[in-house]
């Protein structure tokens, strides 16, 4: 009993696997149709209604390959790069033959060298040599491409190279320059202490000056108040109002002795009349 349920599920899985094969054949051939109409409006450049059926293909069926690659193809025509690395990506991973895979990575390598990225450029076209050794164009193009990739290397260090030395440069001049303002400030600095002593000292000078002007006021002051010594000559040898000189003094007494000299003359001379001359009356 066991054994007739057995044969039974067997018979129905064969079956279910048989209607499924069948639908994915009948659906790989209408994407393969379809994929074979794009084809026709590709080479009459029709890109845009190739587009669309490239794209209603690959939604049909995924083991259609044609149908993604030859999109990837009119990408890479129409240089809309990005978009042919993602059908041709499509492609290789879907694939299930080495030579379809081979393609796809070969085109992706294509791909990457248009967009400068020789390192994922190296990258694809060995995974095409994995899957296809004896293909000499893809080969060629490895080798170009390792030598874009240390071409780019090479000009990356001697930017770098460049760089470290401009930066280096410019951290001189920069120390340098701070160096410099450094000696500007201390020398301003000790211009400014210089100039500061000079001000104390002008202020000093200031101070001993109004100093001096003040002593020389006092000393005016003084010599105001004080007679001057010409003066006082002057004022000993001119007379003042009411005084006589001295030599009017002089003269004064020499007057008044030839006066006195003149009295006793007389006096001197009456009296030696009076001897010589006798009072007639009888007193």
């Amino acid at each position: 009993m066991k054994k007739i349920v057995f044969l039974i599920f067997l018979i129905g899985c064969f079956a279910t696997a048989q209607e499924e094969d069948k639908d994915k054949g009948k659906a790989l051939r209408a994407s393969n149709n379809i994929t074979w109409e794009a084809n026709k409006e590709l080479a009459e450049n029709n890109f845009v209604e190739a587009e669309a059926d490239y794209r209603r293909a690959i939604s049909k069926s995924n083991d259609n390959i044609a149908a993604p690659y030859n999109l990837g193809n009119a990408y890479y025509n129409e240089e809309t790069y990005s978009e042919a690395y993602t059908r041709f990506k499509q492609a290789g991973e879907q694939a299930s033959e080495k030579a379809d895979k081979h393609r796809a990575y070969h085109n992706m390598g294509n791909v990457f060298m248009k967009n400068k990225e020789y390192q994922k450029a190296v990258e694809g076209y060995k995974e095409a040599l994995r899957n296809d050794p004896t293909d000499e164009e893809t080969r060629y193009n490895l080798a170009l491409a390792k030598e874009m990739l240390k071409k780019e290397q090479d000009e990356q260090k001697n930017d770098q190279d460049n760089k470290d030395q401009e930066d280096k440069e410019d951290k001189k001049d920069k120390d340098q320059k701070n160096e410099g303002d450094n000696k500007e400030d201390k020398k301003g600095d000790q211009d400014k202490e210089e100039n500061e002593d000079k001000g104390d000292e002008g202020d000093k000078g200031d101070e001993k000056k109004e100093e001096n002007k003040e002593g020389e006021g006092d000393e005016k002051e003084e010599q105001k108040k004080q007679p001057d010594k010409g003066d006082q000559q002057k004022e000993q040898k001119q007379p003042r109002p009411n005084q006589l000189s001295p030599q009017q003094v002089q003269n004064l007494l020499e007057a008044m002795q030839n006066e006195e000299k003149k009295v006793q003359e007389k006096i001197d001379a009456k009296k030696v009349k009076g001897i010589k001359t006798k009072n007639e009356k009888d007193w």
